[in-house]
C-alpha cells in the first residue's frame, strides 16, 4: 500500500539554464523518485536551447555539481551549465603577468 501512495507524492523543482542575454527557469511538479535528466527532460528546456547537449554540458543542483541519475528532492532547483570560454587560472596567470609587468 505505501509503495502506492508514494507513486502519487509529487516534489515541486525547478529545471534553469542562462545564457548572458536570456535564462529560462522552468517550475515543475514530478512524482517522487524523479531524477534530474528525466526533469530536464520534462521541462522541455531543450526545446528552447538546442545547444544544450547532456552528454556535453554539466549540471548541478543549487551550484554542486551532480549526475544525470541524481534522484530530486523537494524544491531541488536542476541547474544546466554552459561550457567556460576561457580557463580560469589561465585568466588568473595572464592578469598576475600584465600586473608585474611579466611578457610572455
Amino acid at each position: 500500500m505505501w509503495k502506492e501512495l508514494i507513486n502519487y507524492m509529487e516534489i515541486n523543482i525547478e529545471v534553469a539554464y542562462a545564457k548572458p542575454d536570456e535564462q529560462m527557469i522552468v517550475p515543475l511538479a514530478m512524482p517522487v523518485g524523479t531524477t534530474a535528466e528525466q526533469a530536464i527532460k520534462e521541462s522541455q528546456i531543450l526545446i528552447f536551447f538546442p545547444e544544450i547537449d547532456l552528454a556535453q554540458n554539466k549540471i548541478g543542483i543549487f551550484s554542486k555539481p551532480c549526475k544525470l541519475d541524481t534522484v530530486l528532492r523537494d524544491k531541488d532547483r536542476v541547474e544546466i551549465y554552459r561550457p567556460l570560454l576561457a580557463d580560469p587560472k589561465e585568466v588568473r596567470r595572464k592578469r598576475a603577468g600584465a600586473k608585474s609587468g611579466v611578457k610572455e
